[in-house]
Order: structure tokens, then sequence, then C-alpha cells
């Protein structure tokens, strides 16, 4: 199918999500880390000019770009095993819930880069967007009797929220408190369990350690009152 090529940094959930996806297909592909708080890419500014950001798929010299629709595009073009279900409307819940869970960083942000009471609004938006993503796995896996939000195949929304298992302790080391995943987000709690036992999930998540160097340049980069 060609030449497959990624552009993203370890610890970014949206450029882990890409590599998973790809995993998970069996597809080779060449990665190429970027420094995006040093220098980006000659490459990178060519192949994303619009957004300059990352993840960037470059497949045969052409360039796909936002992590959602890179999903989409690889789930099209290696067409088995398929991350979408097949039914119209369970196709467009998974849809809605992933556009909900890629706001997930956005929303929580605060933590990392605030302090006061905008640190602490980060923490509310965080238990309750994983309050409505419990209700949402609740439902999607029949009352938790079906392991993913895809039911009994690890798929769409499982890629594209799954990364932030390396994330969630990062935000509880800088925000200095505890997500009460076994008592609040049980299914939650299994789920994640579940998933970084995956191979393609063991190979792509980083490290607490690298996620949490990284979140500590960021914040000393970008930390307001």
């Amino acid at each position: 199918m060609g030449k497959v090529k990624v552009m993203s940094t370890k610890v970014s959930p949206f450029g882990m999500s890409v590599l998973i996806g790809l995993e998970e297909k069996g597809v080779k592909y060449e990665y190429q880390e970027e420094d995006l708080m040093i220098k980006k890419s000659d490459l990178l500014l060519q192949m994303n000019p619009v957004h300059k950001k990352v993840p960037v798929l470059i497949h045969n010299g052409k360039p796909i770009c936002e992590s959602l629709i890179i999903l989409q595009y690889i789930d099209e073009v290696w067409n088995f095993n398929q991350f979408l279900p097949s039914m119209p409307y369970e196709r467009a819940t998974a849809r809605f819930w992933a556009d909900f869970a890629n706001k997930f960083y956005e929303s929580v942000a605060p933590i990392l880069k605030s302090k006061g009471e905008a640190q602490e609004q980060g923490k509310r938006n965080l238990l309750e967007r994983l309050q409505l993503l419990e209700g949402a796995l609740k439902e999607m896996s029949a009352e938790g009797s079906l392991p993913f939000f895809n039911g009994k195949d690890f798929g769409f929304l499982d890629i594209v929220f799954i990364p932030y298992a390396s994330w969630f302790h990062v935000y509880e080391t800088i925000g200095s408190f505890k997500i009460p995943f076994e008592s609040e987000y049980p299914l939650l709690d299994a789920w994640v369990k579940r998933c970084i036992e995956r191979d393609s999930v063991k190979k792509v998540l980083p490290s607490f350690d690298k996620v949490l160097e990284a979140a500590l340049q960021l914040r000393k980069k970008v930390l307001v009152d």
C-alpha cells in the first residue's frame, strides 16, 4: 500500500492514537519525532502549512492531517479489522464520542498550564468528562458486559481515548489530587486495564517519566496565574 510516514511527538495523545491505529492494522511506517518547543521541522511546515502541528501521516508523499481524520483514512485504506462499527447509527455514535474524547486534552490543559482557581477548574473538567465517558462506556458496552467502547472489538473510540492512560497520573502529580477511578469510574478503570495489555498499546504508550518530563517543560514555558 505504499510508503507511510508519521510525524508526531512521543507524548502527544493525538499522535499516539495514530500510531496505535497503524499498529492495529499491522502497517509498517517510518516515524519522525518533532520537537515542537524548539523548532518545527521544514517537512512538518511543508506537510501541514495550515495548522503547523502534529500528527501528520504521509502516505505515498501525500499528507493527511488531524488525528481523527487520519484514523478514518487508515481505516478506509487498510479496510480490514475495521475501527468503526458497520451500522450507521453506531458509526455516528462512535464518531460523536471520539470527537468529545479528542477535546479531552484541551479541556483539562489548565491542570498543566495554570494554578489556583484555573487549575481547580481543569480538575473539575477532567472529572466531569470522565463521568460522561463512563456513561458512554456503560451504554456502548451493554452495561459493561462487553470489553470495549466498540463492543466486543477494540475500535475507533478506544484508539482515540486510550492514549490518556499515559497522562492520568501526570495530571494527578501536577495537580496534587487523585482521580477516583475504582470508586467513581469502575468501567473506565477496567477498560484501561484491558486496553493497556494490547500489543499495539504497549508498543506506543510512553512511560510516566517521559510524559511527566514533557508536561513539566510545558508548564514551565506557559504557566499562568
